[in-house]
């Protein structure tokens, strides 16, 4: 029995961590351009595709988001369109519109380093 809450203890440690994450979050958004095209100069064409596929996937992760809060908006009766939560929602994508202009400038920058250097930019389209 002490095996068993011991090994469901763990499963649950697990399952914590790898909803809270150990490592930095995919396509920082706070990261100064700056920083980020200094970086790039650094990189090579590798870390460059690497770095514009992560960003390539925050981008289009926040594009799904987009479209979910945008469902649940458009549930939202007419009559209730200027409620709390309505207001709420439109936040949200406007929140999420955002971050997705600061991951595509900072893809940006990691994309046309990666075309400079004469990288494969294929799949990199958004």
């Amino acid at each position: 029995m002490k095996a068993l809450k011991f090994g469901l203890f763990l499963l649950f440690a697990v399952c914590i961590i790898s909803l809270v994450g150990c490592g930095k979050k995919a396509g920082d958004t706070e990261k100064p351009i700056a920083d980020v095209q200094a970086e790039a100069d650094q990189m090579d064409v590798e870390q460059l595709k690497a770095k514009a596929t992560e960003y390539k996937d925050a981008i289009m992760a926040k594009k799904a988001e987009i479209e979910k809060v945008a469902a649940k908006l458009k549930d939202i009766p007419l009559t209730e369109q200027l409620g709390e939560d309505a207001k709420a929602l439109q936040n949200d994508i406007a929140d999420l519109n955002k971050a997705i202009s600061n991951l595509s400038e900072r893809f940006q920058i990691y994309y046309s380093k990666l075309q400079e250097k004469g990288g494969d930019i294929s799949g990199l389209e958004l």
